[in-house]
């Protein structure tokens, strides 16, 4: 596993709801919403494969070899100079504490292509909510932007070839903590394109975490 930071991948399940409680912070942060695909979740226009959180280091080229892991790539430029990204997640990201920016990087086979695309979710500093997910694809000496969802609370995973698009699900009275459920999107690289190949929903349990709360004797 080359060019990673020492971040691990985000757990699914338990460990997803929690990296987006708190998704009232977006509106703190002045985020707004782009929706700019077609159904499903978010804005989507197209994929990839492990985990790391990235600081505004320098970027590296991507190998050259087939089917071979890039070194690891500036993630904070890719996002700030693709111009498909929402001003609004330019304008907020930001480093969290001296050059650590809040974002996370995979790399991995989503699209077939010779060389490992990259996953970047872009995510606040205080409460780690998922502000933006994107896949870049390698072409030529350039990486082109063939997926993006910017609905938040959204994370972007890939699992075994597919991409893993996850948001919470917020009720009318949920309190920021404890949402109602997650909507689970997965993508598969069709056509030269991601077309949604599955779709979950999962209602969390409103006993775990004291959200529901024992009758009281009349």
């Amino acid at each position: 596993m080359r060019g990673l930071d020492t971040t691990a991948p985000r757990a699914r399940g338990a460990v997803r709801k929690a990296v987006f409680t708190a998704v009232a912070g977006c509106a703190a942060v002045g985020l707004f919403v782009s929706a700019c695909g077609t159904g499903g979740t978010g804005a989507r226009d197209e994929g990839p494969a492990r985990s790391d959180s990235v600081a505004g280091s320098a970027p590296a080229p991507a190998a050259a070899s087939p089917s071979a892991t890039p070194d690891r790539v500036n993630a904070v430029r890719l996002v700030k100079t693709d111009p498909g990204v929402s001003p609004a997640v330019k304008r907020d990201l930001k480093p969290c504490v001296g050059d650590e920016y809040p974002v996370d990087v995979s790399y991995g086979n989503l699209t077939g292509g010779p060389v490992d695309d990259v996953v970047i979710n872009v995510m606040t500093c205080g409460d780690a909510v998922g502000v933006g997910s994107y896949v870049y694809r390698e072409e030529g000496d350039a990486y082109r932007n063939v997926f993006r969802a910017e609905e938040p609370p959204v994370y972007a995973e890939i699992d075994r070839g597919d991409l893993v698009v996850t948001q919470q699900v917020y009720e009318k009275d949920d309190s920021v903590t404890y949402p109602s459920g997650e909507e689970v999107v997965t993508y598969h690289w069709t056509a030269s394109r991601f077309a949604e190949r599955a779709r979950t929903h999962n209602d969390y349990s409103k006993v775990v975490g004291g959200e529901t709360q024992a009758p009281t004797d009349q």
